[in-house]
């Protein structure tokens, strides 16, 4: 990368920051807003969906467009992407049902799957080592103020506009940000021929789509939400498991083989970024576990409105916003091991509060236990990416920084993914033990009332008998504690990897940087 100006350096950083305001404002804004969107286009049973399409593009996208950064250079593939995640926004918008919106979705996770992970890798470029954990602070402080406007944005919007709004808002933020980085970023040309691992990529897509669709249709054996489910022992699921399992394989050999592979292996041969993977992996799952099912119980439970339900999510992300803050300043004296695994107990103690929730848990107690849980966040996501980008050169930076963003990704995609059927089975299976008790209430009626979507539509939920309706709000706050379980478990076995980091710290300079450099080039 040329040289750059102080001036220069101003409007990249802008033009960054703006998107990535725009891909994690999305995020949070969606998961506000999808109880009223399922309620009016009748998805309850694939709300998971919704998350998890959008994840899934995003998190396979994630290590392609990091490679193709490498290959092909920051600007042109970052603009290729936001160029996608608008196209994908403007869709969903457009969406009449929830297929339209599952599959719109899907185009703007692809594009969301360039946004953070080639922004870092442009922060690791530009600036050196001794200034990537206050500028990294600075952008995890970028996620969690997105983060915070997002659910209340996105609940107002909800509310007083249209849930279409909530896709719609992020054209002219994208456009913005397009046309500075566009302007400001520039970079020096290579004639070296360049060649894409096509077969890594579309192996690894396809062993995560097969995984994910395995998790998804397995349970109960009925068709719900137009998507037919199998049980787990049926030849379709142990098929889709088999499947994924033998194109992971393929993708380790192709990976040995090829020359410009999308995820090099020799990388996770590097301390510091097997590490960085393994913590982010369930990191994420704790993590999208959290933003995805708090607005659900916040609305389903608490039975706040769509905007409350926004605002109650903010303490979370200010408390990630200033432990993003101050991890970015920590790791310049701190080891990564005694900062990741700091964090990861305080995540630990806040899921805990959380998993003992009911029905009588109060606002008050509730953001509490979110100020817990974000703070540990916070402090985690500039340690990791710091790790993985010292520990390589920039010829690596790219893929090294996407490779860390993957695991995260993949992380948050199984958790939402396992966490959504948990909790829809636990709410099924719920209904199903108490309707006996309601012989009083006619058939028809009963069918209406008892089913996770009654809570969600205030007009129904307003004809719902009190007893009947007390017993649904425990059912549902049984089943979504359940996930903050599953989020102290992963937790907990992210803490326990947090030990290897062993004495690793952030090179001081240069030449700590060319250390790291050393040791890789050591292992081939």
């Amino acid at each position: 990368m040329t040289n750059l100006s102080p001036r220069q350096l101003r409007w990249i950083v802008t033009g960054l920051m703006l998107g990535l305001l725009l891909g994690s404002l999305d995020q949070t804004i969606v998961s506000t807003a999808m109880p009223h969107v399922i309620a009016e286009l009748d998805g309850f049973s694939l709300y998971s969906w919704v998350f998890t399409i959008y994840m899934l593009t995003s998190t396979t996208a994630v290590p392609i467009f990091g490679k193709l950064a490498d290959l092909f250079g920051r600007r042109l593939v970052y603009l290729i992407g936001m160029g996608l995640f608008l196209v994908g926004s403007a869709l969903c918008g457009l969406s009449h049902n929830m297929t339209e919106l599952i599959i719109f979705r899907a185009i703007q996770g692809i594009g969301a799957g360039a946004l953070m992970p080639i922004a870092m890798t442009i922060i690791g470029d530009i600036f050196p080592p001794d200034r990537r954990g206050k500028m990294q602070g600075i952008f995890g402080a970028v996620f969690g103020l997105s983060s915070v406007l997002g659910p209340a944005v996105g609940g107002f919007i909800v509310d007083h506009i249209a849930w279409q709004w909530i896709f719609y808002i992020n054209l002219p933020f994208g456009i913005f940000a397009a046309i500075i980085l566009s302007m400001a970023l520039k970079e020096s040309k290579s004639s070296e021929k360049k060649s894409i691992d096509w077969g890594g990529a579309s192996t690894l897509t396809g062993a995560v789509v097969a995984f994910l669709l395995a998790i998804e249709m397995g349970g109960s054996g009925q068709s719900e939400g137009g998507i037919k489910h199998y049980a787990w022992d049926s030849p379709q699921i142990l098929g889709l498991f088999g499947a994924s399992l033998l194109l992971i394989l393929i993708f380790i050999w192709i990976e040995s083989k090829v020359k410009e592979p999308i995820i090099p292996l020799k990388l996770f041969k590097l301390q510091a970024i097997s590490v960085s993977s393994i913590v982010g992996f369930m990191m994420g799952m704790g993590m999208f576990g959290a933003i995805t099912y708090i607005p659900l119980y916040s609305q389903a439970v608490i039975g706040t409105s769509a905007s409350n339900s926004g605002y109650i999510l903010t303490p979370l992300m200010l408390s990630l916003i200033l432990s993003s803050i101050i991890g970015g300043i920590l790791i310049k004296k701190l080891s990564y091991r005694t900062i990741v695994m700091t964090a990861m107990a305080i995540m630990t103690v806040g899921y805990l509060f959380m998993s003992q929730m009911d029905v009588n848990t109060t606002s008050l107690e509730l953001i509490l236990y979110m100020i817990i849980i974000g703070f540990g966040m916070g402090a985690l996501m500039p340690v990791l990416t710091i790790a993985a980008q010292s520990a390589v050169g920039h010829e690596l930076r790219g893929v090294a920084t996407s490779t860390t963003q993957f695991t995260r990704s993949i992380g948050g995609t199984v958790g939402v993914a396992i966490m959504g059927v948990i909790m829809t089975n636990n709410m099924t299976s719920g209904i199903k033990d108490i309707q006996g008790n309601f012989t009083d209430i006619p058939a028809d009626k009963l069918g209406q009332f008892a089913n996770p979507q009654s809570l969600l539509q205030p007009e129904v939920k307003a004809q719902i008998p009190d007893k009947l309706l007390a017993a649904l709000q425990g059912i549902l706050s049984d089943a979504i504690t359940s996930v903050f379980v599953i989020g102290i478990v992963v937790v907990l076995i992210g803490l326990v990897a947090a030990i290897f980091f062993g004495k690793l710290r952030m090179p001081r300079s240069e030449e700590g940087k060319e250390a790291f450099k050393a040791a890789a080039a050591d292992m081939h």
